[in-house]
């Protein structure tokens, strides 16, 4: 894990007057499934494609798998998969077909079998394209990316559309890759995508990071308050020393930066007083909250 497979210092992306992307900073290391995750119009998509080599940039240094992507160098292109937002697949051809057409692109594929398997499409092997649901075609789609065994792969966006099911199976699909060793680079604005896949988190808004670490402690995370929530009888009242405040729906808060302390002293006074406190409960900050905190509602153009 402590090999570097992307590298990037100070990267930069201008259109005309409008700067995407600000100056960013990361890195990913070797078999970590890294993700980038940000409302549309970030600049998450910009990263992803100068990272592949699709898009140039206007400054910085970038490094994939020790390349430059810029050159558009074959011995890259060979180490790595790509998962665009939507492909174009001949939807006549088979899915063992079309696998295999890909797979002797390269000099080493993997087994196109084995690969339709990883994926989760044995019994579709011998359907046609054009046959496939929008979730077994985003199957083949990484099918697609996994021909030629490479060491990374980039997913942009890859459960974007995807019904609850679908999307439960992309995220199979990715943590058996993890599995496997491959490194991943994965783009999303799903909190809970990037929090069940991710090893480490970097937020984007407005074209800079404005947070990074793994998903339990994101920076800013353990900076925010957790929430203890619980209702009681309209004459009772908790005491003073919790600083409780009364919601508009007639609950009852107490904020703390450790619960601990203040849940104790509240559950003590109750049984003391033969108070009961309905719909007790303690709600620790999640990286959604601290997603929305770091990145409002901030919208624009990808």
């Amino acid at each position: 894990m402590d090999e570097r497979v992307i590298e990037v210092r100070g990267l930069r992306r201008s259109y005309g007057d409008l700067e995407a992307l600000k100056g960013i900073d990361l890195h990913v290391d070797r078999g970590e499934v890294f993700a980038m995750l940000g409302p549309n119009g970030a600049g998450k998509t910009t990263t992803a494609e100068i990272l592949e080599g699709y898009r140039s940039r206007t400054a910085g240094d970038v490094r994939v798998l020790g390349f430059d992507p810029a050159a558009g160098e074959r011995e890259l292109r060979r180490r790595v998969g790509i998962v665009l937002q939507s492909t174009g697949v001949d939807p006549f051809l088979t899915v063992l077909e079309t696998v295999q057409m890909y797979a002797g692109y390269y000099d080493r594929p993997r087994d196109a079998d084995e690969v339709i398997d990883l994926v989760g499409l044995a019994e579709k092997r011998n359907a046609r394209v054009r046959r496939l649901s929008g979730g077994q075609q985003r199957r083949l789609d990484v099918a697609i990316a996994l021909a030629g065994d490479p060491e990374m792969l980039f997913l942009d966006e890859p459960t974007t559309g995807f019904d609850p099911s679908a999307r439960r199976n992309a995220w199979q699909i990715v943590k058996d890759l993890a599995a496997l060793g491959k490194t991943v680079f994965l783009t999303t604005h799903f909190m809970d995508e990037a929090q069940y896949l991710a090893d480490r988190v970097a937020v984007i808004a407005r074209g800079e990071i404005v947070a990074e670490g793994p998903p339990g402690t994101l920076a800013g995370r353990e900076q925010m308050q957790a929430r203890i929530h619980f209702r009681m009888p309209d004459e009772a009242a908790p005491p003073e020393a919790l600083a409780a405040t009364r919601l508009e729906d007639g609950r009852w808060e107490v904020r703390a930066d450790d619960p601990t302390g203040p849940l104790h002293e509240l559950t003590g006074w109750a049984l003391e007083t033969g108070i009961g406190l309905d719909g007790l409960e303690v709600l620790l900050p999640t990286l959604e909250d601290v997603y929305l905190d770091l990145t409002g509602a901030q919208v624009g153009a990808e």
